[in-house]
């Protein structure tokens, strides 16, 4: 059984009641369209993808300006969201989903890109600056905060530094990259699963730096 079995099987069975309404908002970040499909910037919408293959979990419901569906994770009950709003405007879907189930920053967690870390690598933290993610720069002036838990997922440093920023981003996964991705994408949604039921201080003791 996968760790993703494993996490939807004890979330249906701590959470019976199916009309417990949404505590929590899961958003992976990313570009919308297949030309930005398992691009770097996408690691939050791979992250949601992957979950979604292994467990069933659905986010097929245009509402918000995104892509969401309903679920559990962490024992709590969740709306996965994936913004179709293009990267830059990210934060106009969580504003508007956290205000109709009047969820609070700290219980809406971000699944972004990170180009400060290695591919693979993990970061959580409960809140903080955007770090030059303009997904989370546009969600930080939505709702007016940085109180936000996120788990950063580690894309891998510019080949160089004169190498255009918008172009690595937006670039591919190499093939000798795909099994840490595909891994850190696993240990993505697992770290949220571990926030929403342990606190970010453990998340981040289990999952920072988390390699193959």
């Amino acid at each position: 059984m996968s760790v993703f079995n494993i996490f939807k099987k004890l979330d249906e069975q701590q959470t019976a009641r199916t009309a417990q309404p949404v505590e929590w908002l899961i958003v992976g970040l990313g570009n919308p369209g297949s030309k930005y499909d398992n691009t770097r910037h996408n690691a939050g919408f791979r992250a949601l993808e992957n979950y979604c293959a292994h467990t069933g979990q659905k986010i097929d419901r245009m509402k918000f300006k995104a892509l969401v569906g309903e679920g559990t994770l962490g024992g709590r009950r969740v709306l996965f969201i994936k913004p179709q709003t293009f990267m830059n405007l990210s934060g106009e879907s969580v504003r508007d989903a956290a205000a109709f189930y009047k969820i609070p920053p700290e219980r809406i967690i971000v699944l972004s890109d990170d180009i400060s870390l290695d591919v693979g690598t993990l970061r959580v933290r409960a809140k903080g600056s955007a770090g030059g993610q303009n997904g989370l720069k546009n969600i930080i002036y939505h709702l007016g905060s940085e109180d936000f838990p996120r788990v950063k997922i580690g894309i891998g440093h510019k080949p160089h530094p004169d190498y255009d920023l918008a172009a690595w981003v937006l670039s591919r996964f190499a093939a000798d990259e795909q099994q840490a991705i595909d891994k850190a994408c696993e240990d993505a949604v697992s770290a949220a699963a571990c926030i929403i039921a342990e606190g970010c201080p453990t998340a981040a003791q289990r999952y920072n730096g988390r390699r193959l």
